[in-house]
């Protein structure tokens, strides 16, 4: 392995935080303060989107490429808040090496050639709110997003969306521990009932956060008269928020092929999956490779 590559970190730039700053409605920050509509005031730590601070960490790291993920559980994809999604993009493109970012679009109205622009000048693909895609219906609305991510080669990263407001009196924990899991579980059945592959035989998806470990049900799936079916080279899942126990479950029924590097960094860290040298070695570069750039294809952005 010549160079770690992580497909899911979040690194605010400083656009997006200005423009974070300048709303007066969830989401919004004030001063460092986090306030949406959904969970609880969050206290962002600075330094944790420093920047120079962060490209030192991945130095340090040996860590070739990182994909960037906008933060989902925002909903900014359905605010229709154009200028905070073009803050993004822009902060995001202007980032140094080793970042580089997903492409978020204006679910309300999305706009397929600012899309197809986006994807054309460096954005390593295109990331979906798990919330909206839990149910083959919510899959078929977003076909378009999805063959003209096939069309391009590109990958699609589900990552979890707007949690349920709670009803009150719950730990902080809950929303990244119940409500993320479970959005991430029906997007990725969702999928399957969807038939996806039949439409897009050849697009690829992650889906982080090991899909909230729903691949480990599928004998459950079998009891009830489903069927999980052959392996899909081209479905993957990330490793953030799990360690070795989750990770090896999730392995043991999609292969070690399946599995990618994502740490969800600053929220969480990378762990020692305990897979022996060559198996994180397929796991930290080979794997996000092949889901970044497609079989067989050459290096890209100095990554070996």
């Amino acid at each position: 392995m010549t160079g770690v590559i992580d497909v899911h970190q979040h690194l605010w730039p400083e656009a997006f935080v200005d423009r974070l700053r300048a709303r007066t409605e969830p989401p919004y920050l004030d001063g460092w303060t986090l306030h949406t509509a959904s969970e609880p005031q969050y206290e962002v730590d600075p330094a944790a989107h420093a920047v120079d601070k962060r490209v030192v960490q991945e130095q340090d790291d040996g860590t070739a490429l990182v994909g960037l993920s906008l933060s989902s559980p925002l909903g900014i994809e359905q605010l229709g808040d154009l200028a905070l999604l073009e803050a993004w993009h822009r902060g995001a493109g202007e980032l140094p090496e080793p970042f580089h970012a997903w492409a978020a679009v204006n679910l309300l109205e999305p706009d397929l050639g600012g899309l197809e622009s986006l994807l054309n000048t460096g954005f390593l693909g295109l990331q979906l709110p798990a919330h909206l895609l839990g149910s083959p219906e919510a899959w078929g609305g977003q076909a378009p997003l999805l063959a003209l991510a096939e069309r391009l080669n590109k990958p699609i990263l589900v990552h979890p969306g707007t949690a349920t407001p709670p009803a009150g009196g719950l730990p902080g924990w809950w929303a990244p521990v119940v409500d993320y899991a479970a959005q991430m579980q029906a997007a990725w059945w969702a999928w399957h009932a969807y038939s996806g592959r039949t439409e897009f035989a050849r697009l690829r998806l992650c889906f982080v956060a090991a899909a909230g470990l729903a691949p480990v049900h599928h004998e459950r799936l079998a009891a009830r008269g489903g069927r999980l079916g052959t392996i899909d080279p081209n479905l993957y899942v990330d490793t953030s928020g799990y360690g070795p126990q989750g990770i090896d479950a999730v392995a043991r029924i999609l292969g070690i092929d399946q599995v990618v590097h994502g740490t969800d960094r600053p929220y969480a860290e990378a762990v020692d999956l305990r897979q022996g040298a060559a198996a994180t070695a397929v796991i930290r570069h080979n794997n996000p490779h092949r889901l970044l750039y497609g079989p067989g294809a050459t290096s890209e952005r100095g990554v070996q």
